[in-house]
């Protein structure tokens, strides 16, 4: 067992190790996420790597499985806003998607989710929830169910098309743009 340690001071844990290929992907795409690339950023041996996994293979599980919990935990809290009005609830949603705690690693996984059958599963499963609440939110402000579902629907994707216009860091006017496409969508 490698003697690395966290930033804790204890010894690496999954969660280390999941951080760090969540960074990677993030920044270079899954083209790079290898074990001798993940090993090099937390500066332990191959032999930390699987005394935690089987390869890389269990990794890829566990990332996908983190990545999905922490998706989960997102859309739960946009359940949770339902209280809010309408557009207080949709402005939430909408900077969610691309907050910088989630923006590029947001990108990454809908990129290897265009490869990797199980990753886009997941990708879909969190999208349903949130255009669900996204549809909510717009039948809460007043429109009928078609109305609501066909402004829900391009909510999500111009967000989702925020997301890829962006370059590696958040872009300041994209709040601004946010904003005034919601304007657009809640206009009668």
């Amino acid at each position: 067992m490698s003697s690395a340690r966290s930033s804790s001071g204890n010894r690496l844990t999954i969660d280390d190790w999941l951080q760090a290929g969540y960074a990677i992907l993030a920044e270079e795409g899954i083209k790079t996420l290898k074990i001798d690339r993940l090993c090099t950023r937390l500066k332990v041996t191959k032999g930390s790597f699987y005394w935690h996994f089987d390869g890389m293979p269990s990794y890829r599980a566990a990332l996908v499985q983190g990545w999905r919990d922490l998706r989960d935990e997102d859309r739960s809290q946009i359940e949770t806003i339902g209280e809010l009005p309408p557009r207080e609830r949709l402005a939430q949603m909408m900077a969610s998607l691309i907050s910088p705690r989630h923006w590029t690693l947001e990108r990454a996984m809908r990129e290897w989710a265009r490869t990797d059958e199980t990753v886009a599963e997941s990708v879909r499963a969190a999208d349903r929830r949130v255009l669900a609440a996204v549809r909510t939110a717009f039948e809460d402000y007043g429109f009928d169910a078609e109305d609501a579902e066909l402004r829900a629907n391009a909510t999500f994707a111009v967000g989702i098309g925020f997301l890829h216009l962006s370059g590696r860091t958040p872009n300041p006017r994209q709040a601004a743009q946010s904003e005034r496409f919601l304007e657009l969508m809640l206009a009668r």
